[in-house]
């Protein structure tokens, strides 16, 4: 069922259009008037009709209004684009059309007379509608470019905008930030500046994950015999171990057994990158059309990153941090099989571990330890 008429109802159409017929009731009697002076007559009747003019053009604008509603109303909402700025433009040619007939008829003079000495004031009308045409030549170039839709996710840091975009004007762009504030944009700077918009996240169905595990340098070490037969028992490394362990006995046929070091060997951090792809792909949450990689960043003073980078099956955001959530906690928890300790900078017990016993806060004045919850209370 459409609603085209309830809109029409609502925007105040009708209730326009409904006024028109007094008015024109009273033009057409108001000569009927006895006593009424000529002068007095044609002042009223062109009073009367400025006022219809009025009337024409405010039920034009609730029209116009009712149409956008309409428009936005569509079942395609994917295919609705931001008119709002040509919807505003067209009441202001509406509304300055309509002034131009109201001052010419109370004046009785043409409106082509009017015009042609608007032809003067043209650098002024520019000064004064700069902004607007500003904004018109965006809202343009937005909406032909599909730039920015309601509903878009949209990143401008230099305007302080971060948030979904909840309104688009002809002078201004509303984005509901998500800590509930609003910023207001001019339409013309997000043609000028740049912006990020997130709507191909949404419409890809995946979003990234990008982070860093910090390992620290001095847990990598060779892995011996033993580990390896250990970590052989780990289901998504089995696979992995065996075709490795052959391709390095192939390589190391040729090379002096003197030193270790003349040959290949696993290591604690190449077998836990293997075992975190590994884990990623197996993972129901990971998108397996997407990229998905485990590399290692350039070291630094706060140790080897290994970055875990792939999509997880959902733009959800909740969901999103869920699984995140839930890999790296399963990876943290696994270093330890590997050998591996995370980069974490001293503090706290740390720190405290370095003191001589003597100076440390859980010993007493005796030298003796005492426990934490006792001392003067036993």
């Amino acid at each position: 069922r459409t609603r085209w008429d309830d809109m029409l109802f609502n925007e105040g159409v009708f209730n326009h259009l409904s006024h028109m017929v007094p008015v024109a009731l009273a033009q057409l009697a108001l000569p009927l008037v006895p006593g009424l002076p000529v002068d007095l007559v044609t002042v009223g009747r062109n009073v009367l009709t400025a006022y219809m003019v009025l009337l024409a053009a405010m039920a034009g604008s609730a029209a116009l209004s009712a149409s956008h509603l309409i428009y936005l109303s569509s079942e395609d909402r994917e295919s609705v684009r931001p008119v709002k700025s040509y919807v505003q433009l067209a009441k202001i040619v509406l509304f300055l059309i309509s002034g131009v007939l109201i001052v010419s008829v109370l004046i009785e003079r043409s409106p082509l007379l009017l015009l042609s000495g608007l032809g003067a004031m043209t650098a002024v009308l520019l000064l004064v509608f700069k902004d607007t045409l500003l904004s018109l030549v965006a809202s343009v170039q937005i909406a032909s470019n599909d730039m920015v839709r309601v509903g878009d996710w949209i990143e401008m840091p230099q305007l302080s905008a971060d948030g979904d975009v909840i309104d688009i004007a002809l002078h201004t762009v509303k984005v509901q930030n998500w800590d509930k504030t609003i910023t207001t944009i001019p339409t013309h700077r997000l043609i000028s500046d740049s912006f990020r918009n997130w709507r191909g996240m949404s419409e890809s169905g995946g979003r990234r994950i990008k982070r860093s595990l910090l390992i620290d340098l001095a847990s990598v070490r060779f892995l011996d015999p033993d580990q390896i037969e250990r970590l052989q028992k780990l289901s998504l490394l089995a696979p992995y171990l065996a075709d490795k362990q052959r391709e390095l006995a192939q390589w190391n046929a040729g090379v002096s057994a003197e030193a270790p070091e003349n040959g290949r060997r696993l290591t604690n951090l190449g077998t836990f990158r293997a075992y975190a792809y590994r884990y990623i792909q197996a993972h129901p949450g990971v998108r397996a059309d997407m990229t998905r990689l485990v590399r290692a960043l350039d070291p630094g003073p706060q140790g080897q990153p290994v970055e875990i980078y792939c999509f997880t099956n959902t733009t959800n955001w909740a969901e999103h941090e869920r699984i995140k959530g839930d890999i790296f906690d399963h990876l943290i928890a696994t270093l330890p099989s590997f050998g591996l300790r995370l980069y974490q900078q001293p503090s706290g017990g740390d720190l405290q571990a370095w003191l001589p016993s003597e100076a440390r806060p859980d010993h007493n004045a005796d030298g003796h330890a005492t426990a934490s919850g006792e001392g003067e209370h036993r």
